[in-house]
């Protein structure tokens, strides 16, 4: 089944140019079918981008999705066209008052930002709080798990000395498991981020199960037990050169950055790597829709707050 966006959202033409089947709001309307609702609070700067990524996992799912994007920084954008937010995007304010199947909240470059110091912390606090009885299972990405540990666990910000660039091999802990079915025993997974994510220490301050972990990069895929809130603190959203692009640029800024490991061929910059990935990134989130969303979401809405009307 497809994901459901708005009609002029520039993410249709590009998924379909991939052949994967995205339904427009204007077609949905003829449909009997109640679509699962997805927020997805996308918080990194290059907003298009983004959108293209996360809804090209999203739909690979058999179920329907009606995807809804929010943002929660006033700010003008350097790297989306205000007319683009403005058409496509929904503030807090407009969405606070509703319930959620599903909510994502996307990884930002805020690595070496202290919490205090990120100009919507405050507004990061509330959209997790408020996700806790407006919305079945939350998915948190990169930076927006560090930041989601924090708020509900109360843990410090853990950064790394050097930022962790690459695609690393991981172990599937728990194979049975309902986020990790179907995974094999090892799997790539990109990473690209300063924040540090050390297993021992969410065994020890919370009680999270861990479902995936790296030598290199720590933990990786980890949740609540009642599937509440899910972590990934990879990006297994990126695209084949988004790796590249954020080498190729550091590069050009004159920061001397680390060549991302086991990305370029041969560690050459001047050859196209491959998305090494890609297939777990859709297994993932098939799994977080279907497991963690789908089958314990109610089928109406309001039954997560009855006072909601």
């Amino acid at each position: 089944m497809p994901i459901r966006v708005p009609d002029e959202l520039p993410a249709v033409n590009f998924l379909r140019n991939e052949n994967v089947f995205v339904m427009t709001s204007s077609r949905a309307k003829t449909q009997e079918i109640r679509p699962l609702k997805v927020l997805v609070l996308n918080l990194m700067p290059k907003k298009i981008e983004t959108e293209n990524q996360f809804l090209r996992l999203l739909s690979n799912s058999p179920l329907q999705i009606d995807v809804q994007l929010l943002r929660i920084d006033s700010r003008e954008s350097k790297n989306t066209p205000a007319e683009h937010l403005n058409n496509f995007y929904c503030d807090f304010e407009d969405i606070q008052h509703d319930n959620y199947d599903g909510l994502i909240v996307t990884g930002a470059p805020l690595g070496l930002v202290d919490f205090c110091d990120v100009a919507y912390w405050p507004e990061i606090e509330r959209v997790i709080h408020w996700a806790k009885e407006h919305v079945t299972s939350t998915l948190f990405v990169c930076w927006a798990v560090q930041a989601a540990l924090n708020v509900l666990y109360g843990l410090p910000k853990m950064t790394r000395e050097t930022k962790l660039s690459g695609v690393y091999p991981h172990q599937t802990l728990q194979p049975l498991a309902l986020l990790t079915r179907g995974f094999d025993e090892s799997f790539l997974a990109p990473h690209s981020r300063y924040a540090d994510f050390p297993a021992d220490v969410l065994r020890q301050h919370t009680d999270l199960e861990i479902f995936a972990e790296s030598d290199e990069a720590g933990a990786y895929l980890f949740a609540t037990k009642d599937k509440r809130m899910a972590f990934v603190t990879g990006h297994p959203e990126y695209d084949a050169g988004t790796l590249a692009g954020e080498y190729l640029r550091d590069v050009a800024a004159g920061l001397s950055p680390e060549m991302p490991y086991n990305y370029f061929p041969q560690d050459n910059a001047e050859l196209a790597p491959k998305a090494t990935w890609r297939s777990h990134g859709h297994l993932l989130f098939t799994n977080w829709l279907n497991y963690y969303v789908y089958q314990i979401t109610p089928f109406d809405l309001r039954q997560m707050n009855p006072t909601l009307e």
